[in-house]
């Protein structure tokens, strides 16, 4: 019996992996993050018991793992995203493990990465940025300390901040000074998903047009030169004339 972590992408249920999908379709058990997964990412499931826990505590949740475990019945624990990040599935784990319950984590597409594709934006340009910096607002669970906003913005990467649209004006004070009035920012809303939507503008303007949208949760913020710019230099490894293995 295990345990299988699943990411199932941004929202698009095409966007799952095959293997994610896979074992969808043959675990016995699914457990769900209803809120933020579609129920399309479940089409074509056998499982005799599918629970959202979106509705659940932690402990119901292990408790429900522990009754498949002692059934033998493998457990589709399905994320949204990639469940590695913000997917709150280090705690599950630790349970796990106390338990002796074998697991497995099954990568997904990440919302930011689904984000870039909408914008049509490659994140790391040469001459611009090499970096992206994933990271959220601080707001019910604080920050370790030297990642607040302000910290991370002074590398002058590209960004990615989840759970902020709702505190955005509190975020552009932090960003503004090291990056510059004039950069580019894009807020996007439900990614991938039927009602997606999103607004592209500068950190001077942006407020106004994530207000006009009415985006209040469920947005991811990216933020960074590479979003605007059309000035930097071409990788290596397309330059003719630069040899490596594949082209001597």
């Amino acid at each position: 019996m295990t345990v299988y972590f699943i990411g199932a992408g941004p929202g698009d249920p095409e966007l799952i992996t095959v293997k994610g999908q896979r074992l969808i379709r043959s675990c016995p058990v699914i457990i769900y993050a209803g809120s933020l997964v579609p129920a399309a990412v479940l089409e074509g499931h056998q499982a005799e018991t599918v629970v959202n826990s979106a509705e659940l505590h932690l402990e119901q949740i292990i408790e429900l793992i522990k009754t498949a475990h002692a059934k033998g019945q493998d457990v589709a624990r399905v994320h949204s995203g990639d469940p590695s990040l913000y997917g709150a599935i280090g705690e599950q784990i630790r349970y796990l493990r106390e338990l002796n319950i074998p697991f497995e984590i099954v990568p997904g597409v990440t919302a930011t990465a689904a984000c870039a594709a909408l914008l049509g934006a490659e994140l790391t340009l040469p001459d611009v940025s090499q970096s992206v910096i994933l990271t959220r607002y601080a707001d019910k669970t604080a920050m370790p300390a030297g990642e607040e906003l302000g910290s991370l913005a002074q590398h002058g990467a590209t960004m990615a901040i989840h759970l902020g649209v709702h505190h955005l004006e509190k975020i552009l004070t932090e960003l503004l000074p090291h990056y510059g009035a004039d950069c580019p920012i894009a807020v996007i809303h439900r990614a991938t998903w039927p009602d997606q939507d999103w607004v592209v503008g500068t950190l001077e303007d942006i407020a106004a047009k994530v207000a006009a949208k009415g985006f209040r949760r469920t947005a991811l913020i990216l933020v960074g030169r590479v979003l605007g710019s059309e000035v930097f230099s071409e990788s290596s490894l397309y330059r003719a004339g630069h040899a490596h293995l594949y082209r001597p």
